[in-house]
C-alpha cells in the first residue's frame, strides 16, 4: 500500500481524479493505494464533518490505534478542511493542491490526525 502511493509520486493533482493519467487528488490517491472500490465523488474541496467522512472510510477499512507504513491517515489541513494520505512509516505521501501532485513529506505529519486506518 505504501509503495503503490510512492509509485504514484509525480502524478498531478485533479479534484475528484481517480486516474494518475489525468490526475489524482487525496480521495483518489487513497483510493489507489488501498484497492477501494466506488469512492465519492462530488465533495468539495474545503468543508466537510469528520465524523461522516469517518464513517464512510469505517466502510471500506479497519480503524488504527497506532501507525503503521500503509495506513490511511485523516488529517485537519485547516478549519473544515479535510485531507487524505499514505503513510509510508518515516513519510506521508499525499495530493498536494498547492504543489498540483502527489508528494512525499518526509517526517510525521504537520496537522493533526484525526484518525488512521489499515486494510483488514
Amino acid at each position: 500500500m505504501a509503495g503503490i502511493a510512492l509509485a504514484l509520486v509525480g502524478a498531478r493533482f485533479r479534484l475528484h481524479g481517480r486516474d494518475p493519467v489525468t490526475g489524482l487528488d487525496c480521495v483518489g490517491l487513497a483510493a489507489l493505494a488501498l484497492g477501494i472500490e466506488g469512492v465519492p465523488t462530488g465533495y468539495p474541496l474545503r468543508g466537510g464533518e469528520p465524523e461522516r467522512w469517518m464513517a464512510v472510510v469505517d466502510a471500506w477499512l479497519v480503524r488504527a490505534g497506532d501507525r503503521r507504513a500503509g495506513d490511511l491517515l485523516m488529517m485537519r489541513t485547516g478549519p473544515g478542511q479535510l485531507h487524505l494520505g499514505v503513510w509510508t512509516g518515516d513519510a506521508l505521501v499525499h495530493a498536494d493542491a498547492g504543489l498540483g501532485r502527489v508528494a512525499v513529506r518526509p517526517g510525521v505529519p504537520p496537522w493533526p490526525v484525526l484518525a488512521s486506518w489499515r486494510r483488514g
